[in-house]
């Protein structure tokens, strides 16, 4: 609750009804065929979507923190693709209270970027411009400009020439 700034009884209530549009509109979003209806729904949830963005049915964008990721012009997001702007290793009050705390950071994915079917950004990531993410990939740490990123962990393995 600290995050989002809201305290009490009237904060909670407030994080929940926000949490409750934010889930409305990644559901619209995330079942939709049409990319255009998916990117204007996860706008209204408060991710940065640059222009010409094309979205695949089922890709899921963090309901938590939305507006703490970034998306550049002609990204295309494949289907099942995630992106996690926060990460939360436990449900224990005692661990997470410890050296266990929940983490959160931004998601900048550039211009042309392609993120393929399956692929997961974890937070903190930087998407370098047209780039291009395999399936499945799992990516935790930045990517340059102009690579292709393949497997668990993420390794680049060519250099594209532009």
């Amino acid at each position: 609750m600290e995050y989002h700034g809201y305290s009490g009884v009237s904060g909670r209530l407030r994080l929940r009804i926000n949490y409750l549009r934010s889930w409305l509109h990644h559901s619209l979003a995330f079942h939709s065929t049409h990319s255009g209806f998916a990117v204007k729904m996860q706008r209204l949830r408060g991710v940065n979507i640059g222009k010409h963005c094309h979205f695949n049915p089922y890709v899921l964008i963090d309901l938590m923190y939305p507006e703490l990721i970034t998306i550049g012009d002609n990204v295309t997001l494949g289907s099942f693709s995630m992106l996690f702007a926060h990460n939360n290793p436990t449900a224990n009050s005692f661990l997470k209270l410890g050296d266990y705390p929940r983490k959160t950071g931004e998601i900048n994915i550039k211009s042309g970027a392609v993120i393929n079917p399956g692929a997961i950004i974890t937070l903190g990531v930087t998407i370098g411009k047209n780039s291009i993410i395999s399936s499945g990939c799992v990516v935790t740490q930045d990517i340059p400009d102009y690579c292709v990123v393949v497997g668990n962990p993420a390794r680049i393995i060519k250099k594209i020439d532009h």
